[in-house]
């Protein structure tokens, strides 16, 4: 059956899902406040600011099957992120649910930012969310906004997003940084691919009937240490490390996510690790010159 899926927010990770459903068929349609760069990708573009929405809005935004939430900040601020997080979602519950049809599901990208554990934990869906960071606690506000609310929701926890064009990591081992071996710092990632693919899969879940839960973890299935995965490229592109960083990427927290639950839905990932995620990104982004290949 053919869908309708809004998508609001479509940045990089919405045109990849977007790409993805429209060639299987289905209609898509993308929010952005500047919507030009969707021409030519099968999205229908749509032009709007979530500020300019209120209660009057019901025909600010199309009926659809499905609407995927994953809009970014656009400044590391603290009002950046009220605005684009609880307050956005709020605002767009308050159209969806005029509507005459609803959604059958609503989709919420977070974060695991909305955890605080600092000693390489182990955690899930049911782990405390302690975060003591703005970005964190406003995230977390914004879920609850979306699992309170009456319309059936879903909130999906991405860690770390690399991909073409997020290859900051690979530009400082290039450049001969290496995080340090101790204190150890647990990193998690998932590939934008998957990233696309997961939320993809659930809405596949739910057409074929299968019950969702209220919140998933997508992260890949290898959490590993900030060294080890700069190490690794390293290796890859022939580097030396001349610079060691105590703290890289301005980290904040040490845990490793368990996908466990996102798994247990039948998705497989297409970048399991980090090495096959940056194995692409190194090939496809010309990164392994003739030195380093």
């Amino acid at each position: 059956m053919k869908l309708t899926v809004l998508i609001i927010g479509c940045g990089d990770i919405g045109t990849t899902l977007g790409r993805e459903l429209t060639s299987e068929g289905h209609r898509v349609i993308g929010v952005r406040r500047q919507a030009d760069s969707l021409q030519g990708t099968g999205i229908e573009p749509l032009a709007l600011d979530l500020a300019t929405l209120d209660d009057a809005s019901a025909s600010a935004l199309p009926e659809a099957d499905y609407v995927i939430y994953t809009v970014s900040a656009d400044r590391f601020e603290e009002s950046a992120y009220q605005s684009a997080y609880p307050n956005g979602l709020k605002r767009v519950l308050g159209v969806l649910e005029q509507h005459e049809t609803p959604p059958r599901r609503i989709f919420f990208v977070s974060s695991t930012s909305v955890y605080g554990q600092q000693e390489g934990e182990v955690v899930n869906e049911v782990s405390p969310t302690d975060s003591t960071s703005f970005s964190g606690t406003l995230m977390r506000d914004a879920e609850q906004a979306l699992l309170d609310h009456p319309l059936p929701g879903t909130v999906v926890r991405f860690s770390g997003i690399y991909g073409p064009g997020r290859d900051r990591l690979i530009h400082q081992v290039k450049g001969g940084r290496m995080a340090a071996i101790t204190p150890a710092i647990y990193s998690n990632r998932i590939h934008r691919d998957d990233c696309a693919g997961i939320l993809a899969h659930l809405i596949q879940c739910q057409e074929s009937g299968k019950p969702l839960a209220e919140l998933y973890l997508g992260s890949d299935s290898e959490p590993a240490t900030m060294y080890n995965v700069m190490s690794w490229l390293a290796k890859e592109l022939k580097a030396t490390a001349t610079e060691t960083m105590q703290s890289p990427l301005r980290r904040r927290t040490s845990k490793r996510c368990d996908n466990s639950r996102v798994r247990e839905t039948g998705y497989e990932f297409r970048y399991p690790s980090f090495r096959e995620g940056y194995a692409q990104i190194l090939k496809e982004g010309g990164f392994l010159t003739s030195r380093s290949a």
